[in-house]
C-alpha cells in the first residue's frame, strides 16, 4: 500500500500548519527552561498513555495508571490498563534514546517487542513442559482438576518462556493457530513498516508539523502493526523531536486527539484528515502551556510552606513527586522521601495538596 503526496493541498494547509508550528515553537521554548520541566515530561508520559487508549476506544483512569505503576494498585489490572502501561513505558524508552532512534527499524523492533535479537543472546535453558505435564497426569490420574491445573501451569511456563526469550512469540502464535485468525498471513507487517518509512523521506522536505501530520496519516492509512496501533502516534512524537521542533520532552499528540472529532480523525477526505492532526498538534501544546501554568503555581504555593523549615525536612521530596504524578499515593510518597505511610499522610497535609480520589481507603493527592 502506497502513500501518495503529489496533491498535497498546501494553501488549503497553511493556517492550520502555521498555527500548529507556532504553538509547538512556544511550548518547547517554555518547558525547556521551566523550573517544572522535568515534572511536566513525566506527567506528560501518563496523561498520553491514558489519551491513546481513549483514541483507541478503550477508557483507562490516569490515577490506575500511576499506581499500577508504582506496583501500588488499587485492584486486579485490567487488559487496557496493561496496554496503557506498555504505551507508558514505550514513551519513556523514547524520551530516553537517541531522537533519531525510534524511526529507525532496530528502534521500531525493540518498541513492538521483538524477540530475535534476545533469543541469540540469550542462554538455552531445557524446556519441560511436556514433561511436567505427563507427571502431572500420573499422580492425578482420577483428578480432573489436577489436570486443568497442569494445563494452567504448562501455559504459565510457555509464557515465561516468551516473555524471557526463549521462545519467539510469532512461533507460539502461529503453533497455537494453525488457522491463521489471531495473525493474518496476507498482513505483512514489516513491509507496511518500510513503505511507512519511505513517507519519512518525503515528510522531511514538509515544515515538520506538516511532516508529523502526514506521518500520522499514513500511519493511519498503511496500519503497519494491528496490535499496537497506538505507536504511530508515539513515532510522530519522535520525529518532531528528531527535526528539532519539540526537544524538551516527548510530545502528547494523544492528549489534543482526544478533542478531535472521530469523524474529523477518520474522514475520507485526506485533507480534512491532515486539518485535524494539525489541529491537534495546536491543542496538545495549548493543554500543556496551560499545564505549565497549573505547575508553576502549584509549585510555589508548595514552597510558601517550605519556610521556616529545617534543612533536611522530607516536604520538598513531597513536592517533588506531586510535581511529577498526576497523582500520589500515601505509599508512594513513603517509598519517595523514605518515611513510614502515617508520616507520609502527614506530610501531604502539612502541604495541603487537594485529596482527588474522594474515598477512605487508597486515596491520592494531586494537581489539579
Amino acid at each position: 500500500m502506497r502513500y501518495d503526496l503529489a496533491n498535497l493541498p498546501l494553501t488549503t494547509l497553511l493556517p492550520a500548519m502555521t498555527r500548529a508550528e507556532d504553538m509547538l515553537a512556544r511550548l518547547d521554548e517554555r518547558a525547556l527552561r521551566h523550573a517544572v520541566g522535568n515534572g511536566f515530561r513525566e506527567r506528560g508520559h501518563f496523561f498520553d498513555a491514558v489519551g491513546a487508549l481513549w483514541v483507541g476506544g478503550e477508557l483507562v483512569h490516569v490515577e490506575d495508571l500511576v499506581l499500577h505503576d508504582a506496583h501500588v494498585d488499587a485492584r486486579a489490572p485490567t487488559h487496557e490498563l496493561v496496554i496503557a502501561h506498555a504505551v507508558l513505558r514505550a514513551r519513556r524508552r523514547l524520551w530516553s534514546a537517541e531522537p533519531d532512534w525510534g524511526l529507525g527499524m532496530a528502534g521500531i523492533a525493540a518498541l513492538r517487542g521483538d524477540v530475535g535479537d534476545a533469543e541469540e543472546t540469550a542462554t538455552p535453558r531445557p524446556i519441560s513442559i511436556e514433561t511436567a505435564e505427563m507427571e502431572e497426569e500420573e499422580d492425578d490420574d482420577d483428578d480432573d482438576f489436577g489436570m486443568d491445573f497442569a494445563e494452567i501451569d504448562a501455559v504459565i511456563a510457555r509464557s515465561g518462556q516468551v516473555l524471557d526469550g526463549k521462545i519467539p512469540e510469532a512461533r507460539m502464535v502461529m503453533a497455537d493457530d494453525p488457522l491463521g485468525l489471531i495473525r493474518d498471513d496476507d498482513w505483512d507487517e514489516n513491509e507496511r513498516l518500510e513503505t511507512w518509512r519511505a513517507v519519512i523521506h518525503q515528510a522531511d522536505l514538509l515544515p515538520p508539523a506538516l511532516g508529523g501530520a502526514v506521518l500520522f496519516d499514513a500511519w493511519e492509512r498503511i496500519e503497519p502493526l494491528r496490535r499496537q496501533h497506538w505507536l504511530g502516534s508515539l513515532l510522530v512524537s519522535a520525529y518532531l523531536r528528531s527535526r528539532g521542533k519539540v526537544t524538551s520532552h516527548l510530545f502528547c499528540l494523544n492528549t489534543g486527539l482526544k478533542s478531535v472529532r472521530r469523524e474529523r480523525r477518520r474522514s475520507p477526505d485526506g485533507t480534512m484528515r491532515l486539518t485535524a492532526f494539525l489541529e491537534a498538534m495546536a491543542l496538545s501544546a495549548e493543554a500543556g502551556l496551560k499545564e505549565l501554568d497549573r505547575l508553576s503555581l502549584a509549585k510555589i504555593q508548595m514552597e510558601q510552606r517550605l519556610k521556616d523549615r529545617r534543612s533536611n525536612s522530607s516536604l520538598p521530596g513531597v513536592i517533588e513527586i506531586v510535581l511529577s504524578r498526576p497523582i500520589v499515593s500515601a505509599s508512594m510518597v513513603a517509598r519517595h522521601v523514605g518515611v513510614t505511610s502515617r508520616g507520609a499522610l502527614n506530610l501531604v497535609t502539612e502541604l495541603g495538596v487537594r485529596e482527588m480520589t474522594g474515598r477512605g481507603r487508597y486515596r491520592g493527592w494531586g494537581v489539579l
